[in-house]
């Protein structure tokens, strides 16, 4: 496994080979997160503030459901939504449900740099994806939405036994 190494170190090791299903993964991620990094420092971001602000595109979760997508806990959250909201990215609202919640959402100012930075990110993944022909494009989206779906799933159980 070369999972330790760069994309460019292993393709000098494994030169005309294919990498192996987790190596590929694995370096196909290091590279994404790298591109998105990019982008994120283009705009005085965090990755994490970055997840943040796509999670907001097309939704107004309450703090506890933010926590569960991006991985945090109660502190983390309450912490990373305070320094967005700081900078005029996000607004948190009283919850109509539950009177002691919140939700969040993005500001007119948070939704054009998420505008701006997921252009950006179409950008770099188009060109990324470039040599890849019409139907390897149609096979990766079936392929990674596949395992997103069970991984989706996998969580829900998880989360449901524990």
């Amino acid at each position: 496994m070369t999972t330790g190494h760069t994309p460019e170190q292993a393709d000098e090791q494994h030169a005309g080979e294919p990498p192996g299903t987790v190596d590929a993964l694995v370096q196909l991620s290091f590279l994404v997160q790298g591109l998105l990094g990019r982008v994120a420092a283009e705009h005085d971001l965090s990755l994490v503030q970055v997840r943040l602000l796509g999670i907001l595109r097309d939704r107004q979760p309450g703090m506890l459901e933010l926590a569960r997508h991006l991985g945090l806990d109660k502190s983390s959250m309450t912490g990373l939504v305070a320094r967005a909201e700081k900078r005029g990215l996000v607004r948190r609202v009283p919850s109509p449900v539950d009177g002691r919640g919140v939700l969040v959402s993005l500001t007119p100012t948070g939704r054009e740099l998420t505008e701006r930075c997921e252009a950006e990110m179409d950008r770099e993944i188009a060109g990324l994806t470039e040599p890849l022909t019409t139907a390897e494009h149609v096979r990766l989206r079936g392929l990674a939405g596949k395992l997103l779906q069970a991984s989706a799933v996998s969580r829900s159980r998880a989360a449901a036994s524990g």
